[in-house]
């Protein structure tokens, strides 16, 4: 059990230590690794899909996602490390592929999208898979985080909607897919 949650442990600090160090760059380069962020419909917005969820516009910005990134991951964590790291890849490419697809003419960057989708997929796990464990944790999502469905609404101009949406989509979607792939193959 203590290598267990060490791993976990490891995985959380270092993903919020990349975070930090990324903006520390970001704030002594005057911003200018935010430009790398997802430029809708333009080539060189496609770098932003892979990197716009470990880049922030501030550091308010990053330490108002850090917290329920960390919350979201130590809680799909409780699967599996291998189940956390294949959703939030899933879910970082298809929301951002999303974005540049359909989203507004902006550079978008942060982790929120992420985030939604992690809150999504924790929801979801609790109707498509129907363990105890999925609907302890949607229970607990819904009750200290409910309140982020508010951030699928369009009412600031300066956060990217688009990215919440997408990315509560993106872990619906995983999450479904979890429960066709688990169908196709039962020895799970």
């Amino acid at each position: 059990m203590k290598i267990w949650l060490q791993q976990r442990l490891h995985i959380l600090i270092g993903l919020a230590s990349i975070l930090i160090i990324i903006q520390l760059l970001d704030t002594l380069t005057g911003g200018s690794l935010s430009n790398l962020g997802i430029i809708p419909r333009y080539a060189q917005g496609l770098i932003g899909i892979p990197l716009s969820p470990f880049l922030h516009g501030s550091w308010g910005h990053l330490l108002s996602n850090l917290p329920a990134l960390l919350v979201l991951s130590a809680l799909l964590m409780a699967h599996s490390i291998r189940y956390y790291v294949l959703a939030s890849l899933f879910i970082i490419v298809v929301e951002g592929t999303l974005v540049w697809l359909f989203g507004r003419t902006a550079i978008h960057v942060g982790a929120s999208g992420w985030i939604f989708g992690l809150w999504g997929l924790l929801l979801a796990n609790a109707y498509f898979l129907r363990r105890g464990k999925d609907l302890f944790f949607a229970i607990l999502v819904f009750i200290y985080y409910g309140g982020i469905a508010l951030g699928l609404l369009p009412l600031q101009e300066d956060i990217s909607t688009e990215g919440h949406i997408f990315g509560a989509i993106a872990g619906l979607t995983f999450s479904w897919l979890t429960k066709k792939w688990s169908m196709t193959n039962p020895q799970r």
